[in-house]
């Protein structure tokens, strides 16, 4: 019997100010990517494509590993998007061949009355053939509890966002600054050169 759980997340920033904006940041999704999970548990694959290897997660009487390869970039309009275009179950063969995970997101800058402000969303959806002796158990109570810690996965990545990604914003924008001007009027670096 095939299970479905869905669960979504937003996110809204206030950004405080600094000397280059926040749009530049973004431009580089990879440093998103760093903010959203541990760096030992983040593996990168190619430019866009990043492997996220999650903390074991206990479901019902289960214990799982969810492992989920996620693409990360940056839309034209300096949008991040997130999705998942690969996962896999560690721990259990019988649900990992039964079982599909997909991931989308996006945050984007904007500017609301002088401020800065990011604004994001997440939906995490998964859908799972559980093994034989769950087919007892009501489907409700399989939803309720599925749907729950998908959120909860949610709600961890949302407050590891909110904690790192100003942090990381402030720290690369004092590496650029240290190393480089940035010219206001035209939005672009200027590097200095020694003379």
């Amino acid at each position: 019997m095939a299970t479905k759980f869905k669960a979504c997340q937003s996110v809204e920033i206030p950004v405080p100010y600094q000397p280059i904006p926040i749009k530049h940041y973004l431009r580089q999704p990879q440093r998103l990517v760093n903010a959203l999970a541990d760096s030992s548990r983040i593996e990168q694959l190619n430019t866009e494509v990043f492997r996220l290897k999650m903390r074991p997660l206990a479901f019902m009487s289960l214990s799982i590993q969810p492992i989920v390869d996620m693409r990360v970039w940056a839309a034209s309009d300096g949008t991040i998007c997130l999705e998942s275009v690969r996962s896999e179950i560690r721990g259990m063969e019988y649900i990992d061949r039964r079982f599909q995970l997909d991931l989308t997101g996006n945050l984007s800058s904007y500017e609301k009355d002088g401020n800065t402000r990011l604004k994001g969303i997440a939906n995490l959806e998964v859908q799972v053939e559980l093994p034989p002796p769950f087919s007892f158990t009501p489907k409700s109570i399989l939803e309720t509890t599925g749907n729950g810690l998908l959120k909860s996965v949610l709600l961890t990545i949302k407050q590891r966002l909110l904690r790192q990604l100003l942090v990381d914003y402030q720290r690369w924008v004092e590496l650029q600054t240290k190393d480089s001007s940035f010219d206001r009027d035209s939005n672009n670096f200027k590097v200095f050169k020694p003379e």
